[in-house]
Order: C-alpha cells, then sequence, then structure tokens
C-alpha cells in the first residue's frame, strides 16, 4: 500500500513562496508519476503539476508555469514543489498523487491527505 503524506503549506503574504513536500512509502514507486493538485474551497480539485518518476520529466498547468518547480529525490521517496511569486488565488488544499500520470484526477490512485497553503493579499 503506498502512502503519501504531505508538509509545508501554511499562511504566506502574497509575493512570497513556500515548499511542499510529499514522503511516499510502501511497494517501490518506479512506473508511478507523482503529482500535485489543489482545491480551492468550493471548486473542483484541479491538476498543478507533474513528474514522472524514471525520467523526472516534469509537465504544470498553465497558471503556475514559470513560478512553481517539482522535483523528486528518488533515493529519500520525495516529491517537492516549489512556489514562488504566490498569488491569493493559489490558496487551496494541495495534494500529492501517485498514478499513471497526466492531468486527470482519475489517473491516479494514491493520495496523501493534503496540506493547506493560504496566500494573503
Amino acid at each position: 500500500q503506498v502512502q503519501l503524506v504531505e508538509s509545508g503549506g501554511r499562511l504566506v503574504e502574497a509575493g512570497g513562496s513556500l515548499r511542499l513536500s510529499c514522503a511516499a512509502s510502501g511497494p517501490v514507486l518506479s512506473g508511478y508519476t507523482m503529482a500535485w493538485f489543489r482545491q480551492a474551497p468550493g471548486k473542483e480539485r484541479e491538476f498543478v503539476a507533474a513528474i514522472t518518476w524514471n525520467y523526472g520529466t516534469p509537465y504544470y498547468t498553465d497558471s503556475v508555469k514559470g513560478r512553481f518547480t517539482i522535483s523528486r529525490d528518488n533515493a529519500k521517496n520525495t516529491v517537492l514543489l516549489q512556489m514562488n511569486s504566490l498569488k491569493p488565488e493559489d490558496t487551496a488544499i494541495y495534494y500529492c498523487a501517485a498514478g499513471e500520470g497526466g492531468s486527470v484526477v482519475g489517473r491516479y490512485g494514491y493520495w496523501g491527505q493534503g496540506t493547506q497553503v493560504t496566500v494573503s493579499s
């Protein structure tokens, strides 16, 4: 059973930075794509960024390109999301996920419990 635990979310001012971490444990994760999604109050969960486990190829949703960077440390089974130039509209619960890849929620079978990111204006 794959387990994912997020950390790093907190209150930050607009323009600030945060780094989210996702610690993965359980069966070997090679072959899984690791991703970050977010869900704001009253909205559907949306894709943020993903990275393939073996080759480290990242991809992002347009609204975070140039501001967010996803990376992974295979030795530590950790995926990071560096978030810079944060905006109030980035406020959401951020979820780590493992699965087949892409930007669709249904392609990811494993999810963490989420970490709250709040950006004040």
